[in-house]
């Protein structure tokens, strides 16, 4: 099966995911990523998700792959539950073409890349690499229970031509207990992710930090025009 074939939305379950959000290092060069009509939020937040599917059974028709994606949260814009901020992609960096076609042909700015999670004696490593080369590391703690059950609906934005469009990913995840985010890593200065390096000493935001070792989403279909001002 194609990306083109592939109708949407498309339904990815018991992914193991990393989440991570904190303050740049340089929040101009960030807000810089984003096109005119969006503004970022408050407090200068971005995010980043760090995720491997490693089975094709666990996707409605992507297959297996891995993926890291990150940008800015969004002032004035939020998800359906009127407080999580919407979001817009900078970089989305995925090891399957079909998923590639998939996300860009609606404005995701989709790049070829991979990432691994390595989880030893309760220490988690995510890596992202791009032609081989690291270019991102996140080494976190993490509790072996399931601590919650998070659900809900984010909202993340895309450019396709002159329109933003917004879209809404439905989710529900395991949680795991003891989580805390020990350190976050931009490894290369020419590489365009630099410019979302966090601030050192890190500032986290704690409330978009965590792990889980089971997470299920969907892929929105009817994404729909996003209206600036």
């Amino acid at each position: 099966m194609t990306a083109s074939t592939l109708a949407a939305p498309q339904l990815v379950i018991n992914s193991r995911m990393l989440y991570s959000s904190w303050i740049p290092a340089d929040p101009k060069a960030a807000a810089a990523l984003l096109p005119k009509g969006l503004s970022p939020a408050a407090n200068r937040a971005l995010f980043m998700n760090q995720y491997v599917v490693d089975s094709a059974d666990q996707t409605s028709g992507f297959g297996a792959y891995s993926l890291t994606y990150m940008g800015l949260d969004l002032a004035d814009h939020t998800a359906p539950d009127g407080v999580t901020p919407g979001r817009f992609f900078t970089h989305y960096l995925n090891s399957s073409q079909t998923v590639r076609d998939y996300v860009g042909a609606r404005g995701v700015p989709a790049s070829s890349g991979s990432t691994t999670l390595e989880l030893e004696e309760g220490r988690l490593v995510a890596t992202t690499r791009v032609d081989g080369i690291p270019i991102v590391r996140t080494v976190a703690r993490v509790g072996s229970q399931v601590a919650s059950v998070a659900r809900g609906q984010l909202m993340y934005v895309t450019q396709v031509g002159p329109k933003l469009m917004a879209g809404n990913y439905p989710y529900v995840g395991e949680i795991a207990s003891g989580f805390e985010l020990m350190s976050l890593e931009f490894l290369a200065p020419d590489h365009p992710t630099w410019a979302l390096r966090p601030s050192n000493p890190l500032q986290k935001v704690e409330a978009w930090c965590w792990y889980a070792p089971r997470d299920s989403f969907v892929y929105p279909g009817g994404e729909h025009e996003l209206k600036v001002k």
